[in-house]
């Protein structure tokens, strides 16, 4: 069992993310500061540090060093994005946004442990250090469960375009596993050992897309008291990674275009430009073409991104890839609960191959999850699996947001009122005096979540001049 130290001084949070992770089979230890974490346990005896960015006394980047060499995962505010880019810098890892999404913050956990993992396997197996200074990774491995001919056509392109300095546009429903496409392209590139910065556009304020992709200059807006670097930046012989990039405000396109055509960035702010290489990926799930055509999307942009195109088919389309992954996904869940002898009972297997799946891979992961959780039983049936109820895109997160969701006014919905029908009654009738953190806020979820359920419902998102949240 993964042993986590979390440092948070906020005390509602650092126990919300306890209880996350302890039901997820991780043993996890606390403290409220980087000197209390210090007098009560032995740092580099963890498996991997989740540490708020801000905290008092020192700041959460002294335990990069006082770590020893275990990942140290940054969490900091939309406010203060940009200052994860210098965390990372230092060391860390990888960061994450407050308030983060449970699956989110669950996904980029599992996966900093899997490469931990990997790599003390490597160097406990290598022969001599020529070998361990390869990764895994550039050795031809994608990492992507698929033997569908979909994702069979979909890996040779993979392995013939990664080499390449080529821009990617990543097309494919939401929960298809875009990033995971992304990740494989820069772990096969000659880039691998550089970082790869992934940055949603539809997650970040409209007011900050600019200065958290491009930076800013001391002085450049209210509030910038000193110059900071951008993930652009941060990105600097590596790969850059823009997942949604059809929500990117149309100044912060003109800014990317600049990027590609150029191969320079300029800092809010400044009058100055100067050089980046970096390799643009991009995903996206909507039609960048049709909104190019109606003013939404930069046409020279659209173009700029289209050099290679790779379409990710949903899991609907993938035939017995689904069982593949969900039997993936239950090995994994029963790793974290100890427990190996959890298994599909035969009509589960079939309630899975035949599901539409709407939410795709994603889906397909919370509801086992869920079910390996509930069942009372080593054998998994099809009822705990709960895929008969329509709920898709309101179910994602547990039962938690879920639960915040329908108390998010103060009133229980009517019996007569689904969970699609009272959140898309909820957002129509606050959207026009409420922020989107506001009504994520309200309705118990991140402000990620609240976009994609947005686009599930198809309830666009009203710009106005007021909205800046």
């Amino acid at each position: 069992m993964s042993h986590i130290l979390i440092v948070e001084d906020e005390t509602i949070i650092r126990s919300a993310l306890r209880r996350l992770l302890e039901r997820n089979q991780y043993e996890v230890s606390e403290a409220g500061s980087v000197q209390e974490a210090q007098e009560r346990f032995s740092i580099p005896g963890f498996d991997l540090i989740v540490s708020d960015l801000r905290l008092p006394g020192a700041p959460g980047t002294e335990l990069i060093k006082l770590a020893e060499g275990t990942p140290v995962l940054i969490m900091t505010s939309y406010a203060s994005l940009r200052s994860a880019v210098d965390s990372m810098k230092m060391g860390a890892v990888d960061y994450i946004a407050k308030p983060f999404d449970h699956d989110e913050m669950l996904q980029t956990v599992a996966r900093i442990l899997h490469d931990r993992q990997e790599r003390v396997s490597a160097t406990a197996a290598a022969p001599s250090p020529a070998i361990t200074s390869t990764p895994a990774s550039a050795q031809g491995d994608i990492g992507i469960i698929g033997h569908c001919p979909p994702m069979q056509d979909l890996f040779g392109k993979i392995r013939k375009v990664a080499p390449t300095d080529s821009n990617v546009l990543i097309q494919g429903e939401s929960g298809t596993g875009k990033e995971l496409v992304a990740r494989a392209l820069h772990n096969l590139s000659h880039r691998a050992k550089a970082p790869m910065i992934s940055v949603n556009c539809a997650a970040i304020p409209e007011t900050l897309i600019e200065s958290e992709l491009f930076g800013h200059e001391k002085g450049a807006f209210t509030g910038a008291s000193a110059g900071r670097a951008g993930l652009v930046e941060a990105a600097d012989g590596g790969t850059l990674f823009l997942d949604e990039i059809g929500e990117l405000p149309l100044e912060a396109q003109a800014r990317l275009l600049r990027v590609l055509q150029e191969g320079e960035i300029r800092r809010v702010g400044s009058v100055q430009s100067q050089k980046v290489d970096v390799r643009l990926i991009a995903a996206t799930h909507r039609d960048l073409k049709t909104l190019a055509k109606t003013g939404q999307f930069r046409e020279d942009l659209y173009y700029r991104l289209h050099v290679i195109a790779l379409k990710l088919p949903p899991l609907r389309e993938r035939g017995n890839d689904v069982l593949e992954i969900a039997r993936a996904f239950l090995a994994r869940q029963c790793q974290r609960m100890g427990n190996d002898s959890m298994h599909f009972s035969r009509d589960a297997e079939q309630a899975i191959r035949h599901y539409s799946w709407p939410g795709n891979v994603r889906e397909l992961e919370n509801a086992i999850e869920r079910a390996a959780i509930l069942s009372e039983s080593a054998e998994i049936d099809a009822t705990l699996l709960g895929i008969d109820i329509e709920l898709d895109g309101l179910d994602d997160e547990f039962d938690e947001p879920c639960t915040s969701l329908l108390s998010a006014a103060g009133n229980e919905p009517t019996e007569d009122l689904s969970l699609e029908d009272y959140f898309q009654h909820f957002v129509l009738e606050h959207q026009d005096h409420m922020t989107e953190t506001e009504l994520a806020r309200k309705l118990g979820i991140s402000r990620k979540c609240l976009w994609e359920r947005r686009q599930r419902l198809g309830i666009p998102r009203r710009k106005s001049s007021t909205t800046t949240g």
